[in-house]
């Protein structure tokens, strides 16, 4: 019987997966908003009453999009050597180029974690957490940085914190609006990136 359950559990996880795929697919031609669970439903073979077995609600399926894209977002920016075992301003400025790097590879998950274009939505406690660690971890390489005299202590303030995410998801923000087709390194905004973060590192350095 467990054997069965596992089965029906990895046919399951491997259906969510396909709908996932497809919304995205439709979000990236119709735009995040203009998603439908009929579409969707379409895309997979399915018929709509079926894909509410999955996600009841449309915004349950834009909660579980976000969910994965914030998860893979975080995974991306650690795999770059985003730890408190390194170098903290090495290690911030690999995290930044990696979290830029990744949003501009996926840019319609790009635009439901960094801007909010469907109205009324708003990412679950759940889908939201591993946005919330990744700031936690940054808080924490900002207090090492500081600790360790390579920062003044106003970088681990709040308002510091908001001024280090802004620049980053400015520069996000400006290469999907600007220049959509253009590379993580090369494009005109995303080749800024390091500049963008000197003059962040300017004001908090020494």
């Amino acid at each position: 019987m467990d054997v069965l359950k596992d089965r029906r559990q990895l046919r399951r996880q491997a259906t969510i997966e396909e709908i996932l795929a497809a919304a995205v697919k439709l979000m990236a031609r119709d735009g995040v908003a203009g998603m439908s669970l009929s579409g969707v439903a379409r895309a997979v073979g399915m018929k709509p009453p079926s894909l509410y077995e999955y996600f009841p609600s449309k915004m349950a399926l834009y909660d579980a999009l976000f969910a994965q894209g914030s998860a893979e977002l975080a995974a991306a920016v650690r795999a770059a050597g985003y730890s408190t075992g390194t170098d903290p301003l090495t290690a911030l400025l690999a995290g930044a180029r990696a979290y830029v790097g990744w949003l501009v590879r996926h840019p319609v998950s790009a635009q439901l974690l960094v801007w909010r274009p469907v109205p009324g939505f708003e990412p679950s406690p759940q889908a939201f957490a591993p946005s919330v660690d990744l700031m936690a971890e940054t808080r924490a390489l900002l207090v090492l940085a500081v600790e360790r005299g390579r920062l003044l202590p106003a970088a681990a303030t709040d308002d510091a914190v908001l001024l280090f995410t802004s620049v980053i998801a400015g520069v996000v923000s400006q290469q999907l609006a600007n220049e959509p087709l253009g590379g993580a390194e090369s494009g005109r905004y995303t080749r800024l990136m390091d500049p963008a973060m000197a003059m962040w590192l300017a004001q908090y350095t020494p």
